[in-house]
């Protein structure tokens, strides 16, 4: 659901003081030579690359108001998918200066991030206000020549208690590190979750819990009880009451362990649904652990591009 917090609204009109506040997009820059050469070491020294890049954006413009973060990182015409916000690299300057003056101690606390190809899934806490819950979000980066040229996202509000015990951002599943697994594990786990993801949630099979989940699955929806049975139960009762659900993944990426869906839901035929990212956990072939965050799809927006 969008939040409707009162941190959420100040953003909301910090979001269109920046707006308003955007000069017109200068001509595309060269790419800095830092980027040019990072790929001449492999395919995991740029994806290294890519997430030190997009972890260091998100906290340079939003936790300091670093414009200097956007020019070097950023592409001018920079097209962004949250509907709050037009696009181009100078409405995301000027939306960082605007946050940092009206939350001086707003806090980015990246929990997990993973990259594969050109795109870049950041997890976080953000909270704006110092002692708030703040919100669960999933930042998705495509890089393009070595700087991010485009940007999803999804938020929600952080609930006060949750259903399974979990909070929204811990790893509860052996080992307890929010790196992702080995790389030679990805196009494997990847494949799995796509499989599981279209049976369980995209056909509404049931049964693929038994095929594709493990006894141990750790749930940090705070709306479902923890384990398979928890799963169970919930998405069960969410397809009786929605029958007509249909869900349209949109991209799935993958790093060792972890694989997230992006995704469109539309519960009732006609309305806009939600945008959401499920972000899964595999071990020994099995997926134990699920964290998700989902936002409505709202009627207006900022920009021409929608929130996929």
């Amino acid at each position: 659901m969008i939040p409707t917090s009162p941190a959420r609204r100040a953003l909301v009109a910090a979001l269109a003081a920046a707006a308003l506040a955007v000069p017109a997009a200068p001509a595309l820059a060269a790419t800095p030579s830092g980027a040019a050469h990072h790929a001449d070491y492999g395919d995991q020294a740029r994806l290294a690359y890519q997430k030190y890049v997009a972890a260091r954006v998100l906290k340079g413009v939003f936790e300091r108001g670093d414009a200097g973060v956007v020019d070097r990182y950023v592409r001018p015409d920079y097209i962004q998918h949250n509907p709050l916000a037009p696009d181009g690299a100078e409405t995301l300057k000027n939306l960082g200066r605007a946050v940092h003056e009206q939350f001086p101690d707003f806090s980015y606390d990246i929990k997990r991030v993973i990259s594969e190809g050109d795109l870049v899934l950041v997890h976080s806490n953000v909270v704006a206000t110092p002692g708030t819950r703040g919100q669960a979000v999933f930042d998705i980066f495509r890089f393009q020549g070595g700087k991010i040229a485009e940007h999803w996202d999804v938020g929600q509000d952080v609930p006060a208690s949750s259903a399974n015990g979990n909070d929204m951002f811990s790893t509860v599943s052996r080992p307890r590190t929010e790196q992702p697994g080995a790389g030679w594990l990805t196009a494997y786990n990847k494949r799995l979750v796509t499989k599981a993801f279209d049976q369980l949630i995209v056909r509404k099979d049931l049964t693929a819990l038994d095929r594709y989940w493990g006894p141990e699955y750790h749930q940090h929806n705070p709306n479902i009880a923890d384990g398979v049975a928890g799963a169970r139960a919930g998405l069960g009762g969410f397809f009786e009451q929605f029958p007509q659900l249909k869900v349209t993944p949109k991209r799935v990426i993958a790093e060792g362990d972890l694989v997230a869906v992006h995704s469109h839901y539309v519960a009732v035929p006609g309305e806009r649904g939600q945008a959401v990212v499920d972000l899964f956990r595999v071990r020994g072939g099995k997926i134990v652990e699920h964290w998700d965050v989902l936002q409505d799809v709202p009627a207006t927006s900022a920009n021409d591009n929608g929130m996929f």
